[in-house]
């Protein structure tokens, strides 16, 4: 949520604020706004898109060599022009994500000095505490330092000043930011994405950094003002990667990525007879000696990941598992045990709720900690000892599509490793989930391929307003994620439940009016669930399932069946979900919303 970018070039930065900014919208926004120098300080901000921004811009000729540009996520304060970044205080620009916990007391502070609050944000408290330090302290660099020492929660920053116009100074604690070094100038931003048109090259700032950019230079410290080095990276992203191309819309790309994402992430294990600890890192054989149980931590669809292996976890390695929602973890007491692997799972690697969760695992000395993220340089890598980089690629849609198959594909390997190490795993059975998870990509295809029927199946549901999805065992979490998919781009209320507790209160809801959707693959479960099935036709509810070829589950009146083209057996949930993306997709093109960024959402979730 909320995205910045700076840049300090030789040519006009203007274009280059602006298209980033374009490139951060996937993070989710309600306003934006560019300050930039040139004979002064100029600010434009809107409440619109980014492309009413850049009409703005145009209308005014903006032009500048160095500017600050941001996207705002309504925390403080709702959406307004008078709400949106930047901010200013006596002549200095500041663009913020994330949150300052103690704005309250600060605000009352400089009020008592005299400033006057033109906003509701805790961003403005930044803005005259920057401004307030220069009082005693005319470097500008220094005194943003010292004013970010005086500041309790988390913060990506980006300043400049018009008395100091040679220079922006930018800083991260907790939100990510990173800088670009390119041929005509240096830049910031808080994702890679917004880079790519100036640089590859690129370096992270990690939590407490202070840095100073300059046309061909940047220094960067710590918070105490020590020099620090950070590593330079050529991004492997291209331009190209970012861009729609063929598709619609960001999420159906990302939805047909699957076969091509889940081929990367599986391509560790493409020549290799065997599954090793060695695919989590070099540390992983002393880290998984001796686990004895699974500690899940993760939010939204990472968490239904984590639901699914937990199924995958007891049955095929016989270890126990827990999953729980990250935002909840850290403010329960838990009982720690050394033995527990933790494995934290985010697409971002900035989870806020997540990455404060694992720091609590952590505080509880729980030292086992494993990452499964799609962002190498993330945050949450950087805190664990091991980790397993899923290769998806980036992910614009808000609605998770394909960062959760890769999930789960990291979430099998983990299971067969386990399995292995703990002598549960014989080389048949090795030989065998090897060989599912190398077809995988392939079996995706297949289900992709069904889009023409899932579509004529989406113009049912654009007027409905609610809808049920049911599932047992590990496609109950299947049933969890479609729901959530439905109900984040579409608007439509969706519930999800394991199918055998109809009868404990959510069968009162069946009517011709709520459509009933199931997943229904042809497993051990099957037979239950065609008698849950019974039960929402005998009360007039419109089922529609997503069933395997062998499911013996023949179409009639308000019930409408879509085969799946093969049964995959542990794997099936990677496949049964692919549908119910594609349901939810072409159901919100039928509404007409607004698919990649859908109201109230952000993609990355960086603020608690």
């Amino acid at each position: 949520m909320c995205g910045i970018v700076t840049a300090i070039a030789t040519n006009n930065v203007v274009p280059v604020l602006l298209e980033g900014l374009r490139k951060l919208e996937y993070r989710g926004y309600d306003s934006a706004g560019v300050a930039v120098l040139a004979n002064g300080l100029t600010r434009l901000r809107s409440t619109g898109r980014v492309a009413e921004l850049a009409a703005l811009a145009d209308a005014r000729q903006l032009s500048a060599n160095i500017g600050i540009a941001h996207t705002r996520w309504a925390t403080h304060g709702v959406p307004c022009e008078r709400n949106a970044h930047p901010h200013i205080s006596g002549g200095l620009a500041v663009v913020h994500n994330g949150i300052i916990e103690n704005f309250e007391a600060i605000k009352s502070s400089l009020q008592a000095r005299g400033y006057v609050f033109e906003s509701d944000t805790d961003t403005e408290a930044i803005a005259h505490l920057v401004h307030s330090k220069l009082a005693t302290t005319p470097d500008l660099f220094e005194a943003v330092r010292l004013a970010l020492n005086e500041l309790v929660g988390a913060y990506a920053i980006g300043v400049v000043a018009e008395a100091d116009p040679f220079r922006a100074i930018v800083a991260r604690r907790g939100s990510p930011l990173l800088l670009g070094v390119g041929e005509e100038g240096m830049y910031a931003a808080s994702d890679t994405a917004a880079l790519l048109q100036v640089t590859r090259k690129v370096i992270y700032l990690e939590d407490g950094d202070v840095a100073e950019l300059r046309l061909n230079a940047y220094r960067i410290v710590r918070p105490d003002g020590t020099p620090a080095e950070r590593e330079m990276h050529i991004s492997s992203l291209s331009a190209d990667a970012v861009e729609l191309g063929q598709f619609r819309h960001y999420m159906q790309k990302e939805i047909f990525e699957q076969p091509q994402a889940l081929g990367n992430t599986l391509e560790i294990i493409a020549g290799g007879g065997s599954v090793s600890p060695q695919l989590f890192g070099s540390r992983a054989p002393e880290v998984l000696d001796g686990v004895r149980r699974v500690l899940v931590l993760a939010c939204g669809t990472s968490y239904h990941a984590g639901l699914v292996a937990r199924y995958w976890l007891e049955s095929v390695a016989k270890v126990p598992c827990s999953v729980e929602i990250a935002s909840e973890y850290r403010y329960r007491e838990s009982v720690p045990e050394s033995d527990t692997l933790v494995v934290v799972i985010s697409q971002s690697g900035e989870t806020a709720d997540t990455l404060a969760a694992l720091k609590h695992a952590h505080g509880l000395g729980m030292g086992r900690t494993l990452a499964i993220c799609n962002v190498p340089e993330s945050a949450i890598v950087r805190e664990t000892a091991l980790r397993f980089i899923t290769r998806a690629g980036p992910e614009i849609g808000v609605a998770s599509t394909k960062a959760f198959t890769t999930q789960l594909a990291a979430l099998a390997l983990l299971t067969l490793t386990l399995a292995k190490l703990n002598g549960r795993l014989s080389e048949a059975e090795e030989a065998r989930h090897l060989g599912a998870l190398r077809h995988l990509p392939v079996a995706v295809q297949k289900v992709l391929e069904l889009e023409p029927e899932i579509e004529k199946w989406a113009q049912r549901f654009a007027a409905k307003h609610h809808a049920l999805f049911l599932g047992r065992g590990r496609h109950w979490p299947i049933a969890m994620e479609g729901a959530l998919k439905l109900k984040e781009i579409s608007y439509i209320h969706a519930e999800a439940y394991a199918a055998g507790e109809l009868k404990h209160g959510p069968l009162a809801l069946v009517d011709k009016d709520m459509p009933v959707i199931a997943v229904a693959p042809a497993d051990e479960l099957l037979e239950k669930l065609k008698s849950n099935l019974q039960e929402v036709r005998a009360r007039g509810g419109e089922l529609y399932v997503f069933a395997d070829a062998g499911s013996e589950i023949a179409e009639s009146e308000g019930l409408h069946i879509l085969h799946m083209p093969e049964h995959y057996g542990m794997l099936s949930p990677v496949l049964h979900v692919i549908p119910l993306q594609l349901l939810s997709y072409h159901a919100a093109l039928v509404k007409g919303t607004d698919v990649d960024k859908p109201r109230n959402l952000a993609k990355s979730v960086t603020v608690e």
